[in-house]
């Protein structure tokens, strides 16, 4: 039986604020637990919120990036809903009249096609708290810093059929939100976070019913539990059970799902009007305004680092799918002389190492002048690739700069003509058989040949020795003696 996966993303972007969104009280994370929460967040009696405008034009920021209808009156409503970690017992965020209406991102998948995913709306809400239970035995803790906290949720339309759709949607938005400021993009502290819903039916059905996995802060994880998902759905189905609607929860740490509680449906929560909030009234003047002073957009970004750096397409993708990467980059390129080979480094020698340490880049113990000033010293011939990666494994054990490492180990590339000359006549003169074997051999195979000689000559210099130039100066002496 052939199978069609559906799926769909709620995704929570914690808006990069410094206050709440409707009291004063700071956003910075990291405090200690229940420091930044006042009686606005907790709404103590005789308390009224205050809608922060900075949040308004954020969500719109986002509203016209994706080129999106923008809701110029919208309104919030409370949410009922008893959980710990919510002690105002309603959640106040927008229904019926959402800020951000119907829009659409469009995502490049592995073939090199590209599949528009629409996104239905995109709405203002607060955050709710934490809890906490690892460190509290048989008990939960709650902290409160995060209630209030704004976000918007952004809802996606049913159009992905796949867990690489899935992520390569949600990559895009987070690149996005990002690269026009209105979200930090720091997954592991909970910026951003995604709901999945997931169902599968066969070709041509009509739409299965769904389950939605709660809460995933991370790429990786999200593809897991998709796919464990799908494959939990499909087997249930084709064992005769049906797919009970539920909210379910993924651990990445074990790769294990479980079910939350039955899902709820929008009557459940009691929606009424926020009567503390007026409807929020922006013109188009204000819309055009924001749009004005939008920054730069992922592609835009994409072609100019292909127009002004003469990367590959591929290349400049690759930088520009995380807005940390592209600013790394484009402050190494614009400081080492050598976009091309900056590109070879990035996505090369330091994602490894980040991969290997799995570590964000923005917390590479290497800097971007760092790494710049190493690759100046492969442009300016100071030093060799090969002694450049001795370099960069020191600095990034945090031995220091390049230029003291390089003193430090006596690395620095010997381009000298005379020394370099003297070096191939010593290797020539001791390498009689060799070169009668070089000089006996047919014109094609004589490249081949070069290698001896060369190896000689580097174990001479100790590594030292500008490979170029080692190369130019034996080819012209060896064919000197033809």
């Amino acid at each position: 039986m052939t199978w069609e996966t559906v799926i769909g993303l709620e995704v929570h972007t914690q808006l990069a604020t410094k206050t709440k969104i409707f009291s004063g009280a700071s956003t910075e994370f990291g405090a200690a637990p229940n420091t930044q929460a006042c009686a606005i967040d907790l709404a103590m009696p005789g308390t009224l919120p205050v809608l922060n405008a900075e949040a308004v034009r954020m969500a719109v920021m986002f509203g016209v990036a994706i080129g999106a209808e923008i809701g110029l009156v919208s309104a919030f409503d409370r949410k009922n809903y008893f959980y710990p970690d919510s002690p105002k017992g309603y959640q106040t965020t927008q229904l019926a009249k959402p800020i951000v209406l119907a829009g659409e991102v469009d995502i490049q998948l592995d073939d090199g096609t590209t599949k528009t995913v629409r996104i239905h709306h995109a709405h203002l809400e607060e955050d709710a708290g934490k809890s906490l239970h690892e460190d509290f035995h048989g008990m939960s803790g709650i902290d409160l810093n995060r209630a209030g906290t704004p976000l918007i949720e952004i809802v996606s339309e049913p159009d992905m059929n796949s867990p690489e759709e899935a992520v390569a949607f949600a990559k895009k938005l987070h690149a996005l939100v990002v690269s026009i400021g209105i979200c930090d993009g720091e997954m592991a502290q909970g910026s951003m976070r995604f709901d999945v819903n997931v169902s599968v039916r066969k070709k041509g059905a009509e739409l299965g019913m769904r389950t939605e996995t709660k809460n995933l802060n991370s790429f990786r994880f999200m593809e897991r539990a998709i796919v464990q998902e799908v494959e939990r759905q499909i087997d249930l189905l084709e064992d005769g059970g049906k797919v009970k609607q539920e909210t379910r929860l993924y651990d990445g740490d074990t790769h294990t799902a479980r079910s939350m509680r039955s899902k709820e449906e929008a009557n459940d929560y009691r929606y009424f009007p926020c009567p503390d909030l007026l409807p929020v009234e922006i013109d188009q003047a204000y819309v055009d305004a924001v749009k004005a002073a939008l920054p730069e957009l992922p592609e835009a970004r994409h072609q100019r680092f292909i127009e002004s750096f003469d990367l590959s397409a591929y290349d400049a993708t690759v930088l520009c799918d995380d807005m940390a990467t592209a600013h790394y980059f484009e402050t190494v390129a614009s400081q080492c002389g050598d976009a091309k080979l900056a590109a070879n480094w990035v996505t090369g020698e330091l994602a490894a190492k980040l991969n290997s340490e799995e570590q964000a880049i923005q917390h590479s113990p290497v800097s971007a002048e760092q790494l710049a000033a190493l690759i100046a010293r492969i442009v300016d011939k100071t030093i060799s690739n090969k002694m450049a990666r001795e370099v960069f494994a020191a600095m990034w054990q945090g031995e220091g700069e390049p230029d003291t490492i390089i003193e430090a180990r006596g690395l620095k590339q010997v381009s000298d003509s005379g020394a370099i000359e003297a070096m191939v006549d010593e290797v020539i003169a001791n390498s009689a058989k060799q070169v009668e074997n070089y000089r006996n051999a047919d014109a094609a195979k004589r490249p081949k040949m070069l290698g001896y000689f060369v190896g000689q000559i580097m174990k001479a210099s100790k590594g030292q020795a500008n490979p170029q130039q080692v190369n130019e100066v034996l080819l012209k002496k060896l064919n000197e003696l033809l």
